[in-house]
């Protein structure tokens, strides 16, 4: 069974298969993206969580084929809006990118161009996609930042990137992913470093965009307290491979994989007062030394003798599926 086939509305991103390479200090291939089943619905939002390190951000980046040298993606399938994007040339990833697949990073500051006005590089995405007039632009433009809830916005078009505080460069930042009215955004760790203030506008922001646009969210993050506030479902990803995808409220009320239960065990909101988190034992072990089984297996006080060959998926409830072979024998599967 595929872990992916959980969505209950037409499916507007389909990833099967993605398998991304990094060579070791050793000479040889490692995956780091392994296999990774995904589908994301119109109008949908798909958390997709783990421990840093673990492949998340990578794996979007390999959807919108940006991994960098000597970075390869080796195989798999992308389909978006029921097109396929394998053999596409450079000039159509330009017209997909910023086009059809919108993009927050997490560093705002890495993103926009330093030296050049903000409304500059919101017009420039603008016309880069679409056949409009420098004054259509920007009164677009001005729409944008004032959608996404800047503050005088006529002042911020004019202004560089340094002279905006962190919550509003990360709007400009989703400004400018939205310019051209994507069908998928891609939003990695898009609150970090924001005040809890700030992050909780910008997470109602991106609820009620994705809701008003019919777009589907990739949402990239390792807060489970931001996938409870905006995913639609969960996929929990550890070294390279999901091993477990279901609904917000199965993942998080009803998580069956042990290591998403200690993900969920390790949160303070869990941790009675004045008792000590509870950790997960061990550390994510580098990707070339990473086993043919189960990869959480050397952390996991579950593993048993089967734990050395690759739990296949198993379903637990209707759309909720973990990668597991001890919670595969504890429900006879």
């Amino acid at each position: 069974m595929s872990a992916a086939a959980s969505s209950t509305g037409p499916d507007l991103l389909v990833v099967e298969g993605l398998v991304t390479s990094f060579p070791t200090s050793r000479g040889r291939r490692v995956a780091i993206v392994d296999h990774v089943d995904l589908r994301v619905a119109c109008g949908e939002v798909l958390a997709l969580v783990g421990e840093s390190g673990c492949g998340k951000s990578l794996t979007a980046l390999s959807i919108a084929q940006l991994v960098a040298r000597p970075g390869r993606v080796d195989a798999g399938r992308v389909v978006l809006a029921g097109r396929s994007l394998a053999g596409l040339g450079p000039r159509e990833w330009r017209r997909i990118r910023g086009g059809e697949i919108g993009m927050i990073f997490q560093e705002p500051m890495t993103s926009l161009n330093p030296v050049q006005r903000v409304g500059a590089q919101v017009i420039e995405a603008i016309r880069l996609h679409e056949r409009v007039r420098p004054r259509e632009a920007q009164r677009r433009a001005l729409g944008l930042f004032e959608r996404v809830g800047i503050p005088d916005p006529e002042a911020r078009l004019g202004a560089y990137p340094h002279e905006l505080s962190g919550g509003m460069k990360q709007r400009a930042m989703i400004a400018m992913a939205l310019s051209a009215r994507p069908k998928l955004l891609i939003a990695d760790e898009p609150t970090t470093a924001l005040d809890v203030t700030i992050q909780a506008q910008i997470l109602d922001l991106l609820r009620e965009l994705g809701q008003e646009l019919g777009m589907a969210v990739l949402l990239i993050t390792h807060d489970l307290g931001v996938v409870n506030e905006l995913a639609d479902r969960v996929a929990v990803m550890y070294a390279g491979r999901v091993v477990e995808q279901g609904s917000r409220e199965d993942v998080l009320a009803t998580a069956r994989h042990p290591y998403t239960v200690g993900l969920l065990g390790s949160l303070p909101a869990r941790t009675p007062r004045g008792a000590r988190l509870v950790e997960i034992p061990g550390a994510v072990p580098p990707p070339e030394d990473w086993p043919s089984g189960c990869r959480f297996a050397g952390r996991c006080a579950r593993a048993y003798a089967a734990c050395a060959e690759a739990p296949d998926w198993t379903p637990v409830t209707e759309g909720h599926t973990v990668r597991c072979h001890a919670v595969a024998r504890e429900i006879g599967a």
